[in-house]
């Protein structure tokens, strides 16, 4: 439980600092920690993740620093591609969801390592830029929002890493401003998401964990004010450097550990149903 406790204090932090990463580490924490199954550690995810990121958006709000027609624009069709992601996935299996899982943890890792000096310049800016009227900027952040949006209903991620720097180099936003927007975002979409994967569970006789939903959302959402009042203090490009290279290791150690189940039939059939299992006492003979 102590991992545990040390993963929802991370979670926080990483959305408080950088609005992004909470999720990347939850699913692992849920699984490989917790021993929750799959799906249902997926489902979690987004009730964690947009738990923590509305309590760590309520400083931002209060600084006025989120962009609400951003909100809008990026926020909408992401909403609609996370229905639609949470949908499909009722026919993916949890072994694929998570080597989806592991491909989007290198992609992510890949984006930080290489795009944080991009990100630190622009957030240099000592004003905010508007967000611009070109109908081609416009598209680009409403597709993308659509994109991310299918990929956290997939495999249950945030997706801040893909929303904070389009919100930087597509909504003319700086740094601390798309944090907070992006956070926002992801309270709009993890919770729709998590609404519409409770139906998929019930279809596949599945549950959540809500103590651990619970418990994750408290102590994360502490980490998440103390990491948006650290976020100034931090060298952003340093931070998601390391924090990308702690992503390839954990990506290649889940595709390899997932690869193996998938080669592995018996594997696949020992899979647990749910994190809520009953034990059943053996009806003694008459």
């Amino acid at each position: 439980m102590l991992f545990a406790l040390l993963g929802a204090i991370a979670i926080g932090l990483s959305l408080g600092v950088m609005g992004s990463g909470g999720s990347i580490l939850t699913v692992p924490v849920l699984i490989y920690v917790l021993g929750h199954a799959d799906k249902p550690a997926i489902a979690e995810s987004l009730a964690i993740v947009g738990g923590i990121a509305l309590i760590g958006a309520v400083p931002g709000a209060l600084a006025r620093r989120i962009h609400w027609r951003t909100v809008v624009l990026f926020g909408v069709p992401a909403t609609a591609g996370t229905y639609v992601g949470a949908w499909g996935s009722l026919w993916i299996s949890g072994t694929v969801q998570l080597l989806i899982f592991a491909v989007v943890m290198l992609v992510a890792a890949w984006l930080m390592v290489r795009g944080s000096s991009t990100a630190v310049r622009q957030s240099g800016s000592p004003s905010v830029a508007p967000l611009p009227h070109a109908g081609e900027r416009v598209a680009l952040v409403m597709a993308e929002g659509l994109g991310v949006g299918v990929l956290t209903g997939l495999v249950g991620v945030g997706g801040g890493f893909l929303i904070v720097p389009a919100l930087v180099l597509l909504g003319g936003l700086g740094m601390h401003q798309a944090v907070a927007t992006s956070l926002m975002i992801i309270v709009l979409k993890s919770g729709v998401g998590f609404w519409k994967y409770l139906g998929v569970l019930n279809e596949l006789d599945l549950h959540v964990d809500w103590n651990t939903i619970w418990l994750f959302i408290v102590v994360g959402g502490v980490g998440a004010v103390v990491g948006a009042r650290l976020g100034g203090r931090i060298n952003q490009a340093k931070l998601k450097r390391a924090f990308g290279v702690f992503l390839i290791v954990m990506g290649v150690l889940i595709g390899w550990r997932e690869v193996g189940r998938l080669m592995d039939p018996t594997a696949m059939s020992a899979e647990p149903n749910s994190v809520e299992t009953d034990a059943v006492e053996p009806t003694p003979a008459s």
